[in-house]
């Protein structure tokens, strides 16, 4: 990412995108050129309640989780902008989505995602997302959604 970023604690996000707990996955911005890019972070908090089902004795971050943490990290990335602040981002599609790696209880991630297609008379947009674990590429999808 180059120009000028922005970062942001979760106080700031909070006043980006509707999510709260136990739902708000994104733990910081680490990176943003709104409407363009954006560098989050998730800590996977071994707390977390999933953890007790998901699998008692193996347990491994839900791959429902990746994707919503990569459609939260395009939520910021997309609200941050003036024509859809305020708005309440749905999801649309989930597409091309792979997972390469189980993520763990304490994994801290690295979430990247980019703007690729927007039909803005309709508030509609696709960005790319990737996670990184430990520097490596865990999972990656497209995820489209409607700013209303």
């Amino acid at each position: 990412m180059g120009g000028s970023l922005m970062k942001l604690d979760q106080h700031a996000i909070k006043k980006i995108i509707p999510h709260r707990d136990p739902m708000l996955l994104v733990t910081t911005v680490e990176g943003l050129e709104a409407g363009k890019r954006i560098v989050t972070t998730f800590y996977v908090d071994p707390a977390r309640e999933i953890f007790q089902g998901h699998f008692p004795n193996e347990p491994v971050l839900p791959g429902v989780y990746s994707v919503e943490c990569m459609a939260q990290a395009a939520d910021i990335l997309l609200l941050s902008t003036e024509r859809y602040a305020g708005k309440i981002p749905l999801f649309l599609g989930i597409d091309k989505v792979r997972f390469l790696r189980k993520i763990l209880p304490g994994d801290t991630l690295e979430i990247h995602a980019e703007l690729v297609k927007e039909r803005t008379e309709k508030s509609i947009a696709t960005c790319s997302a990737e996670i990184y674990d430990h520097g490596e590429l865990a999972a990656s999808g497209e995820v489209t959604l409607a700013m209303r």
